[in-house]
C-alpha cells in the first residue's frame, strides 16, 4: 500500500498536498465541494495586521498556461481573521493550518505572527516576505539575504511554532536567501512565488492589470520552480516546501524528487476545485506505476546529484 505520509517541520501530514495561500481562502468554501480534512493541510489568505482591501482593479487576467494577479493582500485584517474567520474554518477542518502572514515592516510581521501564533488551530507560520504585488512590503524583504533574516530572527524571537519563510523568485540568487533565514532559525523555506509579469491589451493599448504588472503563477512556471526549489534544497537542511505550477500527482513526484517534502498548489485551485482532491485520489496509482512506496523515500533523490 503507498504511504504517502511525511513530516513537515515534525507535524506529520497523512499527504503532502497544500492548497496555497490566497487560492483556497479560509477552506470553508471549498468544504461545500468535498472534504477537506483528506488533504494533509492548507495556507489560508495572506493575513496583515491591519485590514486591506487590495490592489485596485481590473487585478485578474488569464494568459496562456497560467494567469496573472494583483489583488494586493485583500483581507479582512488579523484581528478578524482570528475572531470570525477561523472559528468558521474550524467548524470543517479538523487537521492544523497554516498561517500566512504578510507584512509592510518587521514590526507588522512579528505582531501579526505573533498573535496567529497563539491559535490553536495553527501549526506553522508562513511569513510571506515574496509578494510582488505591494509597494513597501513583501517583496522588499524576499530580495535581499539580510533583510530576509532579520524578519527571520524577529518574528522567531516572539512565536513558538514553526517558521516557514515564502520567498520570492525574482532575484538572482535565491539559494543564498534561503541560507540566510536559515541561519537565523527558520524551519522551513517555501517557494517560489509568482514571477513578475505584465500583458497589454491590443485594443486598448493599456495593460490588462491596474496595477500594470502583477504576478504570473500557472503552469508555465512549473520548471522554473522545480529548478530553484532544487536549488534551495542543495543549500539549506531544513524542510523545503514546493510551489509554482503544481496541477497533476506527476508533477507532486517531480517537485518532491527536487527536494520538496511538501508540495503547495495553487492556480490549480482557480481553475478547477477539485484540483487537490484529484491529485491525492490520483497519488497512490501514479506512485506505483513509478514503483515508488513511500513519498519520504524520494524527497530530494535529486539534490547534490
Amino acid at each position: 500500500m503507498a504511504d504517502t505520509k511525511v513530516s513537515l517541520c515534525g507535524i506529520e501530514l497523512d499527504n503532502p498536498i497544500i492548497p496555497a495561500s490566497g487560492t483556497f481562502g479560509y477552506g470553508y468554501e471549498f468544504a461545500e465541494l468535498y472534504d477537506i480534512n483528506i488533504l494533509g493541510t492548507f495556507s489560508f489568505k495572506g493575513t496583515t495586521l491591519e485590514p486591506r482591501f487590495g490592489n485596485p482593479t481590473p487585478r485578474i487576467a488569464e494568459c496562456t498556461a497560467g494567469m496573472i494577479n494583483s489583488v494586493g493582500l485583500q483581507n479582512p485584517g488579523v484581528e478578524k481573521v482570528i475572531k470570525e474567520e477561523l472559528p468558521k474554518m474550524q467548524k470543517c477542518f479538523s487537521k492544523k493550518v497554516m498561517a500566512n502572514v504578510g507584512g509592510f515592516s518587521i514590526d507588522e510581521y512579528v505582531t501579526t505572527a505573533a498573535k496567529l501564533d497563539k491559535c490553536d488551530c495553527v501549526g506553522w507560520l508562513e511569513i510571506n516576505i515574496s509578494c510582488p504585488n505591494v509597494h513597501g512590503g513583501g517583496m522588499s524583504f524576499g530580495t535581499s539575504a539580510s533583510a530576509a533574516a532579520e524578519v527571520t530572527k524577529a518574528v522567531k524571537k516572539v512565536v513558538s511554532k514553526p517558521v516557514i519563510i515564502k520567498l520570492s523568485p525574482n532575484v538572482t540568487d535565491i539559494a543564498s536567501i534561503a541560507s540566510a533565514c536559515e541561519g537565523e532559525g527558520a524551519d522551513g523555506v517555501s517557494l517560489i512565488n509568482t514571477l513578475l509579469g505584465m500583458r497589454i491589451d491590443l485594443k486598448t493599448k493599456r495593460p490588462v492589470i491596474a496595477n500594470r504588472k502583477g504576478g504570473f503563477s500557472g503552469e508555465a512556471i512549473f520548471p522554473v520552480a522545480v529548478r530553484m526549489v532544487n536549488e534551495v534544497a542543495s543549500a539549506v537542511k531544513i524542510p523545503v516546501v514546493g510551489i509554482g505550477g503544481v496541477s497533476s500527482a506527476e508533477d507532486v513526484l517531480e517537485m518532491m524528487m527536487a527536494g520538496a517534502t511538501a508540495v503547495q498548489v495553487g492556480a490549480a485551485n482557480l481553475i478547477n476545485p477539485y484540483a487537490c482532491r484529484d491529485i491525492i485520489e490520483a497519488l497512490p496509482a501514479v506512485m506505483a506505476k513509478y514503483k515508488i512506496q513511500s513519498l519520504k523515500d524520494i524527497i530530494g533523490v535529486c539534490v547534490n546529484g
